[in-house]
């Protein structure tokens, strides 16, 4: 990863599309509230048609904890739509700004919410067809407040950018949705805990390359639920209590309507370009219990989603 310069870059198969959430992290639920005026992610300050609005909060005493600042907003946007190229898909936020290529605006959306597929709800259709070139800049004299964002407040900028070119008005709900719970299998944890480090040299990745492979250094389950729930298009939960870091391998018979993603939490995804025909191999489910020790469990609880209420195709420019 270069010095100043987060990439996020990802795989697609035609009419396959999922979030690359390489960060993991969440972002705080808010049910049961509405945001069709304040577009974006708590706890951060609210961006909303490209502008940043706080709320005025008491004076404070000597050493209270000072709120965190608003991140930037983008001064400018240039939006193009473009045509899907597997090759050529890419998502960077970089030292001024964000630059994207190729990708589904549903993707950005999602994204932007740090949400899977099925917690998007009410987006019209070209919203999942269309691919769009972007490319959004701050104001000079906020580059330099870019480099110290968490990935919340990174979030927070493309939901304004959404906001302010794209027309979005959205609110939350609280739903019941069918969702897998990831738990240790009868026969127990079978991955082999991630070789001592260095923590300052220490790499932690999970690359899913293929199709039907998903190789990890030194990973929580909690990432492993993450990438679960981006291959089979509904929320995994990790439910095993394991909080130690792991190297596996897990191969796995490819589905058709599964996506191709190489999405290491560090932040520089790559391609995984040796994984080779896995149609021999067992289904993912059998894969996850048979190597992994791991099992997945259909299960269905009250789930957070973003229901779009307006969202419009900008004009190319």
């Amino acid at each position: 990863m270069k010095s100043a310069i987060k990439k996020y870059r990802l795989d697609l198969k035609p009419a396959v599309f999922f979030v690359l959430n390489a960060l993991l992290i969440a972002v705080p639920p808010l049910a049961g509230q509405s945001n069709a005026n304040q577009n974006a992610p708590q706890p951060v300050a609210t961006a909303a048609q490209g502008k940043t609005e706080m709320i005025s909060q008491p004076p404070q005493s000597p050493g209270a904890t000072q709120p965190p600042a608003p991140p930037p907003a983008f001064e400018v946007a240039t939006i193009k739509i473009s045509k899907p190229d597997p090759d050529q898909s890419m998502m960077m936020f970089t030292a001024d700004g964000l630059s994207i290529t190729g990708i589904p605006l549903e993707m950005i959306i999602r994204e932007a919410f740090n949400v899977e597929a099925d917690h998007i709800i009410g987006e019209p259709s070209w919203v999942k067809s269309s691919h769009f070139d972007i490319e959004a800049k701050v104001a000079p004299d906020d580059a330099p407040k870019l480099k110290g964002l968490s990935p919340v407040q990174r979030k927070t900028m493309v939901v304004g950018l959404l906001t302010d070119r794209f027309g979005l008005k959205y609110h939350r709900e609280t739903r019941d949705l069918p969702i897998y719970e990831l738990v240790i299998a009868k026969g127990g944890v079978k991955m082999q805990p991630a070789k001592a480090q260095d923590p300052a040299q220490a790499r932690h990745m999970m690359m899913v390359g293929g199709p039907g492979k998903i190789e990890s250094t030194s990973m929580k389950t909690s990432a492993l639920a993450h990438v679960l729930s981006m291959q089979l298009r509904r929320t995994v939960i990790d439910k095993t209590g394991l909080t130690g870091q792991y190297d596996f391998t897990l191969t796995f018979a490819p589905d058709e309507g599964a996506a191709v993603l190489a999405g290491p939490t560090d932040g520089s995804p790559t391609r995984n370009s040796d994984a080779g025909d896995n149609t021999t191999a067992p289904s993912l489910f059998t894969a996850i219990e048979e190597q992994l020790g791991l099992k997945l469990e259909s299960a269905k609880g009250p789930e957070e989603v973003i229901v779009i209420d307006q969202i419009e195709q900008p004009s190319a420019n």
